[in-house]
């Protein structure tokens, strides 16, 4: 008799004998069952608000793929190569073969598809399979069929739609050189924040070209600390240069003078005078001459402290003016309401037209009815007296309010760049909201007049000459960003003077900037009105400008979600269907989360426009970045405690509690659980419009993926993907464009006429200033400056130093 154990055994299949080889197949198993089952319970909630089945199919597959490796049944193999090809063909079919919506469809799957090679996995048969020796070949030809399948049905599909919005279609060619320039600028120097009072960020330097500009190289670097960079150190200034030396200012509440040739530094003055830095921006500070003036302080830099204060220093050695204001200071607070700290705030630079300085102020969005006045004054720039006043709530006040009283409260507000004319005597302000952004129901008529619009004052006496009004009772933060540019503009009925303001809602508007009407024709378009909140209102209609292009992306699809992995582009998905969204201008209510595209980054922000004004190309860099915003009633706010700002942080804060209304908001970049945007990029844009014809010449991502990624950590790949911007660009006669902006730490030169790129450098921060240019005094050389200090609320890289380039000597 036979003993059962000494019977012989047959060899186990290869790969599947040993311990190690069960617990390998058993934990693939289970990380296929554990992916199947987060994508099946994720698909279940987004079939059942109407999105894809694709994912609750895919999950019911790759779950049943799980349980047959489990068991060693090598249908489980086919299973999952089934799904791939399955995935393949959806992926092309939604979004063609554009590689960055390809990558979160696709490259998860097949990463896992790997784990299924292993031996212990891929042999699991009981037996060797006859068909396993033709699988690789099988295989290809699925995938080969999958491509195809997917290709044609895409092809058959209605595509995307043209990005950004085309009115007029793309420009034939590059626009030849204009009779006579669109502006006079003729300096050399860099004297005021857009260059000229008009903000064009033009320079008639034409030392650097696309010939040579290849060869630029680090001339000098300033440092301008402190040691650690920190969000209350954001440096994002663009420095003016006026003789030999170049003046900025930086978000520790400090202005410096550095020579013009080497950066050394030959003074700086600390205006927070014992008060902490606030974390709010500085972008700029002025220059002022006193007529007939000379000695101390007769050449003068007037800048805005985070106090608010308004302070005038000599330009030669950095001491306080002290026939200005008090000690060299004027109190900004004076004449407000009492306000929590951080509810009132300077980030731009004063505007100096006929002897005066204009300054605006920022009113943080979405904290409480009864804020801080968004009154705009003007002070003499020698006495620092004030001038005059245009508060919204008095217009016929030019003067202080009178004791006992304060200008008017949670009136419209103006925080970006100011541009003025000095021969017509007009100052142009881009106007915000009336706060609270997200519930206009307490505005009132002269609210309502000038939020979100650009207005002129006249320079002598602060009187309103006219407005134009950009969103028609704004309730999504589209505050007007952009200095206006100011042109002189071919017609058929001559040249007229023209305004340029680009908008956050991407569209562009051309004003007569005499009278405010329209040079290129506006309409108005109907806009959404269904499902307002208890007391609220919206305008039917909204304008446009029917001849340029839209810098704003095309009406989002749950096609157009994104994320890093199909598990976060799927949470995206269910975030889409949960979010109330017909198209641009979605109405805010109560019932469900809304998304709002653009969102409050724009399209168009403070970077504003740059203009070639030799051949009338306007070139601006812009964003395709939703927001996604919750109304909540006022019980609700209170439940969840949002919080007001306290002003020490660097804003972009997703509380909104909006004090003293009857509702709350909370929201903010419409982002992935892995913290990257759920829109599919490209997310920052730069572009070129030809102004004379109003079509688009060239729009092309701007920045690379190297140092952005999930979770903050950076991905290294140098790959084009247009990540967010934050900055503007300067343009010169040598047919350049200089850009920072973008999220890698890099600065470009662009040829001004396509868009392509002629020569990078690595920066230390980002570059999220607008740069400058100028000739030197001392060498003659043509330099090009940016401030390389990042952005906190976008995550960019901060830095504390001004880099220049020029060619090598």
């Amino acid at each position: 008799m036979t003993r059962i154990d000494s019977m012989p055994r047959s060899a186990p299949p290869a790969g599947q004998g040993g311990r190690g080889a069960i617990w390998t197949r058993r934990a693939v198993a289970t990380l296929l069952f554990l992916v199947g089952l987060g994508l099946a319970t994720g698909g279940t909630a987004l079939v059942w608000y109407g999105g894809s089945p694709y994912y609750l199919l895919t999950g019911l597959a790759v779950v049943a793929s799980g349980a047959l490796i489990w068991r060693r049944d090598e249908r489980g193999l086919a299973l999952y190569v089934a799904v791939l090809a399955a995935t393949t063909a959806w992926a092309i079919w939604e979004v063609g073969f554009d590689a960055w919506q390809l990558l979160p469809r696709l490259l998860a799957p097949f990463v896992l598809g790997f784990a299924l090679l292993l031996p212990p996995v891929f042999r699991i048969g009981r037996h060797a399979s006859p068909a396993r020796a033709a699988a690789g070949p099988a295989v290809t030809g699925i995938m080969a069929a999958a491509l195809f399948v997917g290709g044609l049905l895409h092809a058959a599909g209605p595509g995307a739609p043209a990005e950004p919005i085309l009115r007029r279609g793309m420009a034939d060619g590059v626009p030849s050189p204009l009779a006579q320039p669109l502006a006079r600028v003729t300096h050399e120097d860099w004297p005021a924040f857009g260059n000229d009072q008009g903000g064009t960020r033009f320079s008639p330097l034409a030392d650097l070209t696309p010939a040579n500009v290849g060869k630029l190289a680090v001339a000098w670097e300033a440092e301008t600390g402190p040691d650690t960079p920190g969000p209350a150190t954001a440096l994002e200034a663009t420095p003016i240069m006026v003789g030999d030396a170049l003046y900025l200012c930086d978000g520790h509440n400090r202005v410096f003078a550095l020579e013009a040739e080497t950066g050394r530094e030959r003074w700086r003055h600390d205006l927070s005078y014992g008060v902490p830095p606030s974390g709010k921006p500085c972008r700029g500070v002025a220059h002022y001459r006193v007529p007939d003036a000379s000695g101390l302080c007769a050449a003068r830099i007037i800048a805005a402290s985070q106090t608010p204060e308004l302070i005038a220093l000599d330009a030669a050695t950095g001491a306080p003016c002290t026939d200005f204001g008090k000690a060299g200071r004027v109190d900004l607070r004076e004449g407000l309401s009492a306000y929590p700290e951080g509810q009132y705030y300077v980030s731009s630079a004063p505007q100096i037209i006929r002897g005066k300085a204009v300054v605006g102020g920022g009113i943080p969005d979405g904290q409480f009815w009864g804020g801080p006045s968004g009154v705009i004054r003007a002070f003499d720039a020698r006495t620092g007296e004030l001038a005059w006043a245009f508060d919204a709530g008095q217009p016929d006040r030019a003067g202080p309010p009178p004791p006992g009283e304060t200008y008017t409260p949670s009136s419209p507000n103006s925080w970006a760049p100011i541009s003025a004319d000095e021969a017509l005597g007009l100052v142009y302000l881009p106007m915000g909201n009336a706060t609270p952004d997200n519930f206009g129901g307490q505005r009132r008529p002269f609210d309502e007049a000038v939020s979100s619009a650009v207005i002129a004052l006249d320079a002598e006496t602060g009187r309103l000459r006219w407005r134009f009004q950009a969103t028609h009772h704004d309730i999504w933060d589209y505050d007007t960003p952009s200095q206006p540019t100011l042109l002189d503009m071919p017609t058929a009925n001559g040249i007229r003077p023209a305004l340029i303001q680009p908008t956050k809602r991407g569209e562009i508007f051309v004003l007569d900037r005499e009278t405010g009407q329209p040079i290129k024709p506006v309409t108005e378009v109907s806009a959404p009105q269904d499902g307002t909140a208890a007391g609220e209102r919206l305008a039917p209609t909204q304008p446009a400008s029917l001849d340029l292009p839209a810098l704003r992306g095309a009406t989002l699809r749950e096609s157009d979600m994104w994320g890093a992995t199909p598990i976060d582009q799927m949470v995206c998905r269910i975030l889409f269907r949960r979010s109330r969204y017909e198209g641009h201008l979605t109405p805010i209510t109560l019932d469900k989360p809304v998304l709002i595209d653009p969102g409050s980054v724009g399209g168009v922000n403070w970077g504003s426009a740059s203009v070639d004004i030799d051949r009338g190309i306007m070139v601006a860099n812009w964003m395709r970045f939703p927001d996604r915003v919750e109304l909540l009633t006022r019980a609700e706010a209170e439940r969840r405690k949002l919080k007001l700002a306290d002003g020490k942080g660097p804003g972009g804060d997703a509380d909104r509690p909006m004090l003293n209304t009857p509702y709350g908001a909370f929201g903010g970049l419409f982002m992935s659980p892995l913290g990257i945007p759920c829109t599919a990029p490209p997310w920052g844009l730069i572009a070129a419009v030809d102004l004379s014809s109003g079509r688009l010449l060239w729009s092309k991502p701007l920045g690379t993926a190297r140092d952005t990624g999930p979770f903050g950590i950076p991905s290294m790949l140098p790959l084009t993907v247009g990540t967010p911007v934050s900055g503007g660009s300067v343009v010169t006669r040598g047919g350049l464009v200089f850009v920072g902006a973008s999220m890698d730490r890099t600065f470009r030169a662009l040829d001004a006429a396509t868009g392509r790129e002629l020569w990078q450098a690595r920066l230390p921060g980002g570059g999220n200033a607008t740069p400058m240019t100028y000739r030197s005094p001392v060498s003659g050389r043509q330099f090009v400056v940016v401030a390389a200090g990042g952005k906190p609320p976008l995550a960019i890289s901060l830095g504390t130093k001004l880099v220049a380039y020029a060619l090598p000597r």
